[in-house]
């Protein structure tokens, strides 16, 4: 069996020529750097189109260099310049990103005998503080590249090249691609895939122009294979989002015996060096057939790996991709294979168009939990180095992590799972001008040490305000002026070390200013003598107060109660969200009228109508089962603000009346309207549907995204879903939300709660909590807002949820049967399908299937400007920002829709 492993594949990879270019894309979402290229240069690649840009301004070390004049001919033009390191263990790239996106990143390396030693390296290289790969060579001309499908946290990341005393590290070109979100979706977020394979099955590379995400196909062949191929164009293909090139799509491997199996093999080579352990993989399968098929032809087929079988039946549909991919990783022993075998009802044997396999990095045991403070300290000390030239220390990458390639003279503690930087040692780094300002911002500092430099100027003030600071050397300066009373006071009461010594022009005592003493000297003259002065004075004042105190102590009272009166007067609604005060229960029964009108019951209390001041507002009162970490819930809703969540305006914590004071929303919640119980008869319209989808999921992606720790909803309903009194909608009750552990785990482990019909079969079964048992409770919401629909129904005495109604309907492709049929087919058909396909992926049995909240506000937004489009054809689109044009296909089982 042919291996996919071989030596030979690599020098075909840098000998081939790329194909001719066909029809032009954008290269937005592309960052392409030639490494070593000279600064300001930059160059269009003459076989791709794509435009290459100097590294000069994403790193401050390394040597540029050109590879032998004989390489230079025979490789891309990229490959020409490199960047060597021969000084330092770690150097890195820093290069701004988009944050919470999806990259293809690539590192290319070409070594050409650029140092004339003909002496191949080996050394490792590093995303941010993961151990990407160790790059090996096996040959001097031949190119090799590492990719890896990254999704980024920060809106920058470093590539860092690492030497492991085995020669000079070096790196030719660095390309990062964006990537659709919903695609090379991974069991555990906190994994990133390597690419090991990609294969295509004819004898040319393909990327960039013909792949929009410029992922390079590699050839591949066995002799025991023959090729089909199409004539169809590259835009009669149907692709899906992972949308791998029409000209690959184009051909396809089948056995030359119909009725024997197509075969792939090879082996774990690296299993050894991998700490004994065994590699994970992730597969993807693209299908596309190629022949129009006879009445009598059938081709269907069934998929194992590694012996085991993933998928069965598999049936095709011309010129229509279709993708099959592991949800989670696979992996057993060194030796592995996939196979193809016709079925018995099949006429025709197995095809395949393109194989995809990667590689699992688990990241999660080196993840350095940063948030939004981290930022802040790591650029101080980065200015402090480009500043003041500190060339002479190893500060590259990450300064805490990982603790092998910390940074020189920096130290680092975690505080509640954050790294924090709290000590700077830059003692003899020859620093010169007054003490770098951006110091202050090293909030959790503890230990500073400036001594033997040339720093010159006072010491600030900002030295004193470090509250953490025990250790402060400034010895043997040029400093002027004098110390702080501040800092000399902290150093007396013992809680600073400090040490000015050497300083010729600083006073380093309290008596420093001789003027300043004598007039300190007259001021307590003649504060003695005022204070004499007053004394007598005060006795009769006394005296005087204390009877007109007794008379007009009514009078005063009376007064208070106007002043607070008009105070509270002054309140209006955006006040009482910013205040978020504390009422006393007196207050609440006067501000609800006594409790006489109630808005609704639920199992954490009853909320009633009220006032405050001209102000309508809703008041829940808790029941005593539901006062349980009160305080803890309230510091939740006060940290949580965005337009589509309930405001919370103040509460009530006295004795056992319990309650929490929100914003009143006069229209209701989502579920009256779509019941026809709240909006005398009238039903929402399909635009009024989807905005109110919208405005629920943004809530929802905002608490996901949008807090640090994230909090998961837990009870996501139609009737948590308020209306204002323009319809707007915003996500209520937080009873049961709970917070992401701080340290970056998105799950957690509870005690299963929510609404049923709502609940996620995976969370009730496993008791493990995760953001996607949220979207799986969206996804139901979604459900019943098409369909309008009850999300459970009883029939002979059988349950049936309203997902497995819907999926039967699905099947039979007519969408007038799903849509509620009080719209009278009053929508745009393509909005209805999508919106029903992103409410299916949602409710997916297995969380890992599920979209993110993200993924579904851009999904739900071209929705709406699909809506609106039909809507508005004869005018311009005043929802513009509402609907920003964002292209996203969500997973569906088979890749392909589920029905049109």
């Amino acid at each position: 069996m042919a291996k996919i492993i071989t030596n030979s594949l690599f020098l075909l990879l840098g000998a081939l020529s790329f194909v001719a270019t066909i029809q032009g894309q954008d290269q937005s979402g592309f960052i392409s750097i030639d490494c070593g290229l000279p600064e300001n240069s930059n160059y269009t690649e003459k076989n791709t189109g794509i435009n290459y840009i100097s590294d000069a301004n994403f790193i401050d070390s390394g040597v540029s260099k050109t590879v032998s004049p004989q390489d230079k001919t025979t490789h891309q033009q990229y490959f020409t310049y490199l960047r060597s390191f021969p000084y330092g263990t770690r150097n890195c790239y820093r290069i701004n990103v988009t944050s919470a996106t999806r990259y293809l990143i690539r590192a290319s390396f070409l070594y050409g005998n650029y140092d004339g030693l003909n002496k191949l390296p080996q050394f490792d290289l590093y995303l941010g503080v993961h151990l990407w790969d160790n790059v090996k060579f096996t040959n001097s001309s031949a190119s090799i590249n590492y990719e890896i499908i990254h999704t980024l946290s920060l809106d920058y990341v470093h590539i860092c090249l690492v030497d492991t005393n085995s020669g000079t590290p070096f790196i030719s070109v660095i390309e990062m691609r964006i990537l659709n979100n919903a695609t090379y979706i991974t069991e555990d977020p906190t994994t990133s895939l390597a690419r090991f394979r990609r294969l295509d099955f004819v004898m040319l590379v393909y990327r960039y122009k013909d792949d929009i995400y410029d992922r390079i196909w590699e050839p591949y062949w066995d002799d025991k294979w023959t090729q089909l191929s199409s004539s169809l164009s590259n835009d009669e293909f149907d692709q899906n989002h992972f949308k791998p090139p029409a000209v690959v799509l184009k051909t396809a491997a089948t056995p030359k015996n119909a009725t024997a199996s197509l075969d792939f093999h090879w082996e774990d080579d690296f299993a050894d060096n991998n700490n004994g352990a065994q590699h994970q993989y992730y597969f993807y399968l693209h299908f596309t057939e190629l022949q129009q098929l006879g009445a009598n032809q059938t081709r269907s087929f069934n998929v194992t790996i590694n012996g085991l079988p993933y998928w069965e039946n598999v049936g095709l549909t011309y010129a229509s991709e279709l993708t099959r991919y592991t949800r989670g990783p696979s992996y057993e022993g060194k030796r592995h294979h996939i196979s193809l075998f016709r079925t018995e009802s099949s006429s025709l044997p197995p095809i395949i168009n393109a194989l995809e396999i990667y590689l699992v990095k688990d990241f999660s045991s080196h993840f350095v939990c940063l948030n939004l403070d981290y930022d802040a300290p790591v650029d101080a000390v980065t200015n402090i180095k480009r500043t003041y030239k500190v060339d002479s220390r190893n500060w590259q990458g990450d300064p805490c992590a990982p603790t092998t390639y910390k940074w020189d003279g920096v130290e680092c503690s975690s505080f509640n799972g954050f790294q924090r930087i709290t000590s700077l040692n830059l003692s003899s780094s020859g620093l010169t001008g007054h003490i770098p300002a951006d110091i202050s911002k090293l909030t959790m500092l503890k230990s500073l040490d400036l001594s033997n430099n040339d720093l010159s100027g006072s010491i600030p003030s900002f030295l004193a305000q470090l509250q953490s600071l025990g250790y402060l050397n400034l010895t043997n300066n040029n400093l002027t002026g004098s110390v702080s009373n501040e800092l000399l006071q902290k150093q007396s009461d013992g809680l600073l070390s400090l040490s000015v010594g050497k300083n010729p022009n600083l006073c380093a005592s309290t008596s420093c200013n001789p003027q300043t003493n004598d007039t300190r000297k007259k001021e307590n003259n003649v504060v003695i003598a005022v204070v004499t002065s007053i004394a007598g004075i005060l006795v009769v004042l006394v005296i005087t107060a204390a009877v007109i105190i007794f008379r007009q102590s009514k009078r005063y009272a009376a007064a208070t109660n106007i002043i607070l009166g008009k105070r509270r007067n002054s309140i209006k609604g955006s006040e009482l969200e910013s205040r978020q005060r504390q009422y006393s229960f007196s207050e609440v029964i006067k501000m609800t009228n006594n409790f006489d009108r109630i808005l609704g019951r639920g199992g954490f209390g009853t909320v009633y109508h009220g006032f405050i001041e001209d102000i309508q507002v809703a008041v829940k009162m808790l029941s005593l089962s539901s006062v349980h970490g009160y305080q803890q819930f309230v510091k939740l809703l006060m940290r949580v603000h965005h337009r589509n969540l309930t405001s919370l305006i103040g509460y009530c914590n006295e004795d056992t009346n319990i309650g929490l004071i929100y914003e009143y929303m006069s229209n209701g919640n989502l579920d009256e309207h779509l019941s026809g119980k709240n909006n005398g008869g009238l039903c929402l319209n399909w635009e009024d549907r989807l905005r109110i989808a919208l405005e629920a999921a943004q809530g929802l992606e905002y608490l996901h995204n949008g807090c640090k720790p994230p909090i998961i909803h837990r009870d996501v309903k139609c009737t948590n879903i308020l209306l204002n009194e323009n319809f707007h909608a915003k996500l209520a009750d937080f009873g049961l939300s709970k917070c992401f552990a701080a340290d970056g785990d998105t799950h957690v482990s509870t005690i299963v709660a929510g609404t049923p019909g709502y609940l996620d079969p995976e969370y009730t079964t496993s008791n493990r909590l995760t953001e996607k048992s949220d979207v799986y409770s969206f996804g139901v919401v979604l459900l019943r807002i098409i369909t309008g629909q009850p999300v459970v129904m009883v029939r002979e005495d059988m349950i049936h949820h309203i997902s497995q109604r819907i999926n039967t309907m699905v099947t039979r492709g007519d969408i007038t049967k799903i849509v509620d049929s009080r719209l009278q087919k009053d929508f745009d058909s393509n909005s209805a399908w999508r919106a029903v396909e992103i409410a299916m992926t949602s409710v997916s049995a297995i969380s890992v299937e599920r979209p993110y909240m993200s993924d579904i506000v851009k999904e739900l937004k071209e929705c709406l400007a699909a809506e609106l489009a039909r809507k508005h054809t004869s005018c311009d689109l005043q929802n513009e920002d509402l609907v920003g044009q964002v292209s996203l296909n969500l997973i569906s089982t088979d890749i392909t829709p589920i029905a049109r």
